[in-house]
């Protein structure tokens, strides 16, 4: 049983109540909390720092790659892609204007992708046309050859860059969006999980145990994969992201952030190391989890990946290997909506969870 003191503080009715402390959670905190001061903000997370994928991706700071819109576009229609890539844009810009540079370890140090065949090639100039009232560049994407050496890329055919792009260290972004609530007076539960919710007349009803509950007005579902126990007639596919990083290379020549095919294949420099990771759609099935593993077969076709593409003729090390949950569905467009009088979510963000969840936490602070 709990005591009088903590059911009047920490367990005491909520106006709003938030369930998942990510980047979606967070920033939905803050922007409720700026747009709301005098309102009550609650956020409950199962575990002690904020998992998922926040804290287990690969610090892009990306919009997306030129066969990825591409690819996009052919699925949902320009209209749909263009949202997107727009929401994602703003987003990035968003976390500039609220972090330093220095605090978050951002580095605007180019986009690319590496492509093996022209096709992309020829649809150049429509894409830019179609991108240049979102960045307001005339090329957000060309073609620089020269850099394929100066990286040490030789087995690759094309280099695409886009100079909007760069990098961003995921856990000093989490730590610093952490500190602004912290300043906001956002109230946080870490380390206690959600059993089951009640939405009764007037007020909703967080059961964290067999005899404690939160109550709130409002409840907001920024769970993204894990979502599933919440919202179970949302389309929303677990996808699991493998990651591994190379100990220190002595005069490693990579700089940026890389893309290849649509952008299941990810990596960039990490000071003088390699972080990569993807080749999900190599087994697709086995991905589609929300266990926090790496398997043999993955691990090892990203070994040969680094062998054979990004650093072909050198000796490396792997240092670390990790994986983290992302939220897929049929489409990209991130689910952000009211469920039901007092129950709403912002989930499945596709991977782009950094870029799209200071442009989705806008979208629920005027939801609500």
């Amino acid at each position: 049983m709990n005591s009088i003191w903590e059911l009047e503080t920490f367990y005491r009715k909520r106006e709003i109540v938030i369930i998942g402390s990510g980047f979606s959670g967070l920033w939905t905190a803050v922007s409720i909390k700026e747009k709301y001061p005098e309102k009550s903000v609650l956020v409950i997370e199962r575990n002690t720092v904020p998992l998922g994928a926040s804290t287990r991706n690969a610090g892009f700071a990306c919009f997306g790659s030129l066969t990825e819109i591409i690819a996009d576009s052919q699925k949902m229609g320009w209209g749909k892609t263009l949202e997107l890539v727009k929401m994602r844009f703003e987003g990035l810009q968003k976390i500039r204007q609220y972090f330093k540079d220095g605090e978050i370890g951002f580095e605007l140090n180019g986009g690319y992708e590496i492509l093996n065949n022209d096709e992309p090639l020829r649809q150049l100039y429509v894409v830019n046309e179609k991108l240049k009232a979102i960045t307001g560049l005339e090329r957000t994407y060309f073609l620089n050859q020269e850099k394929i050496r100066e990286f040490g890329l030789g087995k690759s055919e094309f280099l695409i860059e886009n100079p909007c792009e760069g990098s961003l260290h995921s856990g000093k972004l989490l730590q610093k969006l952490l500190e602004k609530c912290y300043e906001l007076k956002i109230e946080f539960l870490f380390g206690t999980e959600v059993k089951t919710i009640d939405e009764n007349t007037g007020e909703i009803e967080i059961h964290l145990s067999e005899d404690l509950s939160v109550k709130a007005e409002q409840i907001i579902y920024c769970t993204n994969a894990f979502s599933s126990k919440f919202l179970e007639k949302e389309e929303i596919i677990p996808a699991r992201g493998q990651i591994l990083l190379t100990e220190p290379i002595d005069g490693l020549r990579l700089r940026g952030t890389f893309h290849y095919d649509e952008g299941f294949y990810y990596f960039r420099n990490l000071g003088n190391t390699v972080l990569l990771g993807g080749g999900r759609n190599q087994d697709f099935k086995t991905e589609e989890t929300t266990a926090f593993e790496t398997t043999a077969f993955l691990q090892e076709h990203l070994e040969n990946f680094l062998k054979e593409v990004i650093l072909p003729e050198q000796d490396f090390k792997i240092a670390l290997r990790w994986s983290g949950i992302m939220a897929m569905g049929s489409e990209k467009t991130p689910i952000v909506k009211k469920l039901s009088e007092r129950q709403f979510c912002a989930v499945r963000l596709s991977g782009m969870g950094v870029a799209l969840a200071p442009k989705t936490g806008e979208m629920m602070a005027e939801m609500i």
